[in-house]
């Protein structure tokens, strides 16, 4: 696995677990965005209505990073809920990933302590065994070229393992390409190289620059 490669959920999984007669049901899902991840935390409010507590933490970025992050104790007490399942998530090797832990309070009081450690490990317990899949990060460019260059242009797509996401044919062409972000700065020497300049490729993150 790469520096830009990393393990996301590969689709919604479900725990139980029972602490001293309080259900704590731990849902992990992926979450590419902090939409998506209130996207999910809303579907499983919708399922558990009735339920004492949903809540909730997601890091909708890569693992460890900080930049998209969220999480919600749901009236439990301050930093016993929210807190503890956000950390489990940055510290778990997983990105782009969102957990609810929702609670059926069973009648025993578990203590802040007893709730820190409860929710902390359900999340953590959903972690050791939902499916995850390898995701490579991509960076969508653009290119313009000389209809001369498409066959050069196509060939070199498929070299980095890009994939043309539209294309437009005027006086020119130009093409919308994802390329696997770890390969996009070559991909982007190349592309100069070969076209010997002509080629122009912006990319989502940058200025439209000459080859």
């Amino acid at each position: 696995m790469t520096e830009t490669e990393y393990r996301i959920p590969a689709e919604r999984y479900r725990t139980e677990q029972v602490i001293d007669r309080s259900r704590f049901i731990a849902t992990v899902a992926p979450a590419d965005s902090p939409e998506a991840a209130r996207g999910f935390i809303d579907d499983v409010r919708e399922e558990f209505p009735d339920a004492t507590h949903n809540c909730w933490a997601f890091v909708a970025g890569p693992p460890g990073s900080t930049r998209a992050i969220g999480m919600s104790d749901d009236g439990e007490p301050h930093g016993t809920a929210g807190r503890p399942m956000l950390d489990v998530l940055l510290h778990s090797g997983l990105g782009e990933v969102a957990a609810v832990v929702t609670r059926y309070y069973g009648g025993v009081k578990l203590g802040k302590g007893g709730l820190v450690r409860a929710y902390g490990g359900a999340v953590q317990h959903a972690l050791e065994m939902v499916p995850t899949v390898l995701l490579t990060p991509t960076s969508h460019v653009e290119i313009v070229v000389a209809y001369s260059d498409v066959d050069m242009l196509r060939r070199l797509v498929a070299e980095h393992g890009g994939a043309v996401a539209g294309e437009d044919y005027g006086a020119e062409v130009t093409w919308r390409v994802g390329v696997p972000t770890a390969a996009l700065e070559r991909f982007r020497r190349l592309l100069a190289d070969r076209t010997a300049g002509r080629a122009r490729l912006r990319a989502d993150d940058d200025e439209e620059s000459t080859g």
